[in-house]
């Protein structure tokens, strides 16, 4: 075996594992993605549940602190705005909204004893935080997957099959105003 046949033969061996490390590179990106999009879409099904949930609590409230219109419009104008988000950056957005608008309700119900009183109400107050418990735990996995996939885009050499591949940054679910950080309280 001649020089150059040892050399045809190294660099046969390079291509081959370059082109094994592309399409695994490539492949895991594809997996990260699905997982994204799977996590996105678990904790959108707990989303859809909570605007299910908040027209049945408007009403309800409604009926104690009518003269309180203002409050409860921005609860269904938060929920309409999230609940029709189309993009997982408009979605978060809307989400942080709604979370403001359903702390003024409950914090206006605490001005209502009779509301706090009723069954209609607690019911719905009991399946809500079971949901924003849910929630919670969906956004900290979509964050799990998110944070693994924007870290391979972003490291050496992975970063590399990123960029050739248009494979570009997730969004983090943050809250980004920081008197939303704390959990909707709804005990009455």
């Amino acid at each position: 075996m001649g020089t150059g046949t040892v050399v045809l033969l190294i660099i046969i061996g390079v291509v081959v594992l370059l082109a094994i490390w592309i399409i695994a590179a490539y492949n895991g990106f594809i997996k990260l993605r699905n997982m994204v999009e799977e996590a996105f879409a678990t904790m959108d099904v707990y989303l859809k549940k909570r605007y299910d949930l908040i027209p049945n609590l408007v009403e309800t409230v409604k009926g104690y602190a009518a003269h309180e219109a203002g409050t409860l419009e921005k609860v269904i104008q938060a929920r309409n705005m999230a609940a029709t988000a189309g993009s997982m950056e408009e979605k978060i957005i809307g989400e942080n909204m709604l979370t403001g608008a359903l702390r003024n309700l409950f914090a206006l119900a605490e001005a209502y004893p009779d509301l706090k009183a009723n069954t209609n109400f607690l019911d719905l107050q009991g399946q809500l935080q079971r949901m924003e418990d849910e929630i919670a735990n969906s956004r900290k996995y979509y964050n799990a997957i998110v944070k693994e996939y924007n870290i391979k885009t972003e490291m050496f050499p992975s970063n590399i099959i990123a960029g050739i591949f248009r494979f570009v940054r997730k969004p983090l679910f943050e809250v980004s105003d920081e008197t939303q950080r704390e959990r909707v309280e709804v005990k009455f």
